[in-house]
């Protein structure tokens, strides 16, 4: 398996990513959700809520290569440390 060896420089860059995914994500749904309640053109509700489509796999696909790469750890909730 291919493991970075220095992984602190690229912790906050994944996490900016991240955030900015989920932003952009909120905002197509946002936009999915003008073009709906203003009852305009379906084919800008559809072109929003695809972008939402794709940016959701591409922050998928962001987090499973980070975990491959060792950028990020999966951890439980309310674990006693």
């Amino acid at each position: 398996m291919a493991r970075l060896l220095y992984t602190e420089p690229m912790e906050p860059l994944i996490r900016l990513l991240a955030i900015g995914l989920l932003i952009a994500i909120v905002a197509s749904l946002g936009s999915a959700l003008f073009q709906l309640t203003r009852g305009g053109d379906s084919q800008k509700l559809v072109r929003a809520l695809t972008w939402r489509i794709g940016l959701s796999l591409a922050l998928f696909a962001l987090m499973m290569l980070a975990w491959y790469f060792g950028l990020i750890s999966p951890h439980g909730l309310g674990q006693s440390q």
